[in-house]
């Protein structure tokens, strides 16, 4: 018989705080179902989601991949190089911008007029 998880006990079961577990069971990180207006989970479930856990690639302090996996998204299954190429050029966006500092400008423009 397959044992059912209120979000207390997949909580619990996953040494998680409930929110955070709702918060990824929402997002489709962590296997679950509303069939109403609570949280159901399949132990078996939770089982394998820990099992793909311990497979991700982990990163040592230097950048370094320790081993290299299949990673599960909301959408299906892509490869870790996928993932860290589409992670890559995303934070790559985020850094072109240049960054201004109101205190530089400030003294430019008060150096400026006084010479």
């Amino acid at each position: 018989m397959v044992r059912t998880l209120d979000i207390h006990e997949a909580a619990a079961f996953l040494h998680m705080h409930k929110d955070t577990v709702q918060r990824r069971a929402k997002a489709g990180e962590i296997p679950g179902t509303k069939p109403g207006r609570s949280w159901v989970f399949l132990e078996e479930d939770l089982v394998a989601y820990l099992k793909r856990l311990q497979t991700q690639p982990r990163q040592t302090g230097k950048g370094e991949t320790l081993c290299s996996t299949n990673v599960v998204t909301p959408g299906g299954w892509i490869s870790s190089h996928q993932a860290a190429r589409e992670l890559d050029a995303l934070l790559a966006q985020r850094t072109k911008q240049p960054h201004r500092s109101c205190t530089t400008v400030s003294r430019q423009k008060a150096g400026a007029s006084h010479g």
